[in-house]
């Protein structure tokens, strides 16, 4: 994957402002974050799109007049 907008001096400021405001004892968690993010993106994407959903509510009946 390649980031077309970030490209050598770019990404350093990138990295250095991202070691500053979280600083260094945050970014293995953030990282482990974003890959759990991520494995959870790519698992969605393989499902079939034509199963429904496990959390979806069935429909409801709307409410009758007389």
């Amino acid at each position: 994957m390649e980031l077309a907008f970030l490209e050598g001096p770019d990404l350093i400021i990138v990295l250095v402002i991202v070691l500053v405001l979280f600083g260094g004892s945050r970014l293995p968690g953030l990282a482990r974050s974003l890959g759990e993010a991520q494995r959870e993106l790519r698992k969605g994407q393989q499902e079939d799109p034509a199963a429904p959903a496990a959390n979806s509510k069935p429909d409801e009946p709307g409410p009758t007049s007389p």
